[in-house]
């Protein structure tokens, strides 16, 4: 095995020794973005490293964090060894999440943020720090138009990309609060501002492990820049000096706003804000995801070679004991756990369900057999 296979290989390795890793969503992505990538290569050692990929995949454990938060994120780092090495990783890596958007409101993309005042001109991206965000919220500074935390140097960007822009008011953003160890969210919206991306829509001179913006587009970024005035204050989380910003900036956007007009060719919307009348002009609405009502279906659970399951919740015990049948009534395991998420987790983990239909059910069923446990009412499971 060539040295960069051999040194990420030994990195995962080293992380899947520790019980942290295997809970954290960082292992989680690293090892779903190689499954995705790795057959990309034609190579033997690409293929070697695979099958050890499976394998750790399959002894996850379920996710307690998106991110540890460790200073040296072993995972990440072992996919930067490769994408490095062979660049084509990291542009097949990182598909497209699913952000929803809305085409009748503002903010058109859902997230862990507090608007405060739709008309106002500056937006607080808060990074790692949490209660900086909450203590910002409640004290609710003139100018403050939305704030929220960024953990994350690709998907939390692609969403302050898109709600900015479709938000012609905002004119400043503060990067504020103690920056992601290893993601370094705020030194890419940075790096973002001064250098946007290159074709593969990887963030220029950023050092995050994976600033590649995969639910943007290239002129969505030339808008962002445009549009925004960016004010580099991380690692500060004094809300009194954050509120003065706020206020400095708003002041200064005010003069400019009402100098350059709406310019929205007939697009504006009126809101009435604190009881004054404001004109507030928004973009055409970005282009979504594709929104799909589910129809009803009165499909059975499609029979499951591997077995059925009888589920029994103890009131008692606080316990779920799963019973696993083959279809000749032959009892052939108990899974026992206090929670849904232990159980469905162990027996997808070791293959005991090879249904979708059938995985979807059980989920169900046992998440209803929690709720009887914790809500003292009477269980019965439903028919598949």
């Amino acid at each position: 095995m060539n040295p960069a296979f051999t040194k990420a290989h030994s990195e995962i390795l080293r992380g899947m020794k520790l019980s942290r890793c295997r809970k954290c969503g960082c292992m989680r992505g690293t090892l779903e973005n190689l499954k995705a990538s790795l057959p990309l290569l034609k190579m033997k050692d690409a293929g070697e490293l695979l099958q050890s990929v499976n394998e750790w995949y399959a002894r996850l454990e379920p996710q307690e964090y998106p991110c540890f938060g460790c200073k040296y994120c072993i995972p990440p780092e072992a996919m930067t060894i490769l994408t490095t090495k062979y660049p084509v990783l990291a542009s097949s890596t990182l598909s497209s999440c699913e952000i929803k958007i809305s085409n009748t409101s503002w903010p058109p993309v859902e997230g862990e943020y507090t608007v405060l005042d739709r008309s106002a001109p500056v937006a607080v991206s808060t990074l790692a720090s949490v209660e900086l965000e909450e203590r910002l919220a409640r004290l609710r500074p003139d100018g403050l138009c939305i704030v929220g935390k960024t953990e994350t140097e690709n998907i939390g960007i692609d969403k302050i990309v898109k709600n900015v822009i479709s938000n012609p008011v905002i004119t400043c953003l503060i990067v504020a609060g103690k920056d992601t160890d290893g993601h370094q969210s705020g030194g890419t919206l940075l790096a973002l501002c001064k250098n946007g991306v290159d074709k593969n829509m990887r963030v220029i001179g950023s050092k995050g492990r994976r600033p590649i913006l995969k639910n943007i587009t290239p002129s969505d970024v030339d808008a962002f820049r445009k549009q925004i005035q960016i004010r580099d204050m991380i690692g500060c989380e004094d809300t009194k000096a954050i509120v003065k910003s706020v206020r400095e900036l708003s002041r200064k956007a005010a003069p400019a706003a009402a100098a350059s007009g709406c310019g929205c060719g007939g697009e504006c919307n009126t809101q009435s804000t604190a009881g004054t009348s404001v004109s507030l002009s928004f973009r055409k609405p970005l282009a979504a995801v594709s929104e799909i009502t589910a129809k009803k279906f009165d499909k059975a659970v499609k029979l499951d070679k591997a077995g059925y399951f009888v589920i029994i919740p103890s009131k008692k015990s606080g316990n779920i004991l799963v019973e696993h049948y083959s279809y000749d009534n032959r009892l052939l395991r108990k899974i026992e756990g206090k929670n849904s998420r232990d159980i469905y987790f162990t027996i997808i983990n070791n293959n005991w369900i090879t249904e979708l239909s059938h995985a979807s059910y059980l989920g169900k069923e046992l998440a209803r057999a929690e709720l009887s446990i914790k809500k003292r009412f009477k269980y019965v499971q439903d028919g598949a």
